[in-house]
């Protein structure tokens, strides 16, 4: 792996499996990580309320207005600081020492689009600080993330716990053959146990596209098994993982059978609840 691993941290209970995630995946890779954290916009004020103010009451208000807004997003950056801080203090504490910490403001999909170009993964929580309550936080930016970068998106689960066993969705599509050759050339899945996976009917064809792919992980130095099941895939894979205990799913972004219904749509985040373990998302 080659290029810097962006990180994003919030104030949610999955930062700090992000963190551990970071760690790992630095510590096997060797790559510099970069940590954000970033304010929405909807962070920087309150809005403009003046209005629905009658003339004689508007400077007044607008003043306190202004001074309120002032306040929250001074503590929205302090807020930042000590997120970010936190959050390197855990990487390191695990071994790493390059951890550069940036805090932006604005849109986050449109933050991790401009620092993505020379960076070789985005790793991420499955949800957000809030994601049952706002829209545009993490969690529900999800999907958008996934769409919007080229590089690899690492999800990180609700807690870190070692990674040995890795199980690939693979449906015969282009990104699904990238995401078999990613693990095949990256560091970070050496010595590991893998397994191929398809979810449909087990036809010549399906057993052709899994021999081949098992080639090219063999010729990367993994001994992979292959598997068929059935069922639809955003059930069928978190059964499996759960079943057989996979420590982590790496599979393609996008597809052109039912493993495609389900990542591009709502089902998205959907799967990733339903898988218990860390997601590779490959394009």
């Amino acid at each position: 792996m080659t290029g810097k691993i962006i990180a994003l941290v919030d104030g949610s209970i999955y930062s700090e499996s992000v963190c551990h995630h970071v760690a790992w995946i630095a510590g096997r890779t060797q790559a510099p990580v970069e940590l954000f954290h970033v304010l929405g916009r909807r962070e920087g004020g309150s809005g403009d309320l003046s209005g629905n103010l009658r003339l004689g009451a508007r400077t007044k208000i607008m003043s306190e207005l202004a001074e309120l807004d002032a306040q929250r997003a001074k503590l929205a950056q302090a807020q930042g600081r000590a997120i970010l801080d936190d959050a390197k203090a855990i990487i390191e504490g695990d071994g790493v020492a390059e951890v550069a910490l940036r805090l932006r403001n604005g849109d986050i999909v449109e933050t991790v689009a401009e620092q993505e170009a020379d960076a070789s993964m985005v790793v991420i929580g499955k949800r957000g600080e809030a994601a049952d309550f706002a829209k545009m936080h993490l969690g529900s930016n999800l999907e958008r993330i996934v769409r919007a970068v080229k590089a690899p998106v690492f999800v990180a689960s609700r807690a870190f716990k070692p990674i040995e066993r890795v199980l690939i969705a693979y449906d015969g599509g282009v990104s699904a053959m990238k995401a078999v050759d990613y693990v095949a050339r990256n560091a970070l899945f050496a010595g590991m146990d893998c397994t191929l996976v398809t979810v449909g009917t087990p036809s010549d064809a399906v057993k052709r596209g899994l021999e081949d792919a098992r080639a090219t992980l063999a010729a990367g130095g993994h001994k992979a098994a292959v598997e068929v099941v059935q069922g639809a895939p955003e059930t069928a894979l978190g059964e499996l993982v759960e079943g057989k205990g996979y420590d982590l799913l790496v599979m393609g972004a996008y597809g052109h059978s039912r493993i495609r219904a389900m990542i591009i749509g709502s089902t998205t985040t959907q799967m990733i609840r339903t898988c218990k373990v860390p997601v590779v998302l490959v394009k």
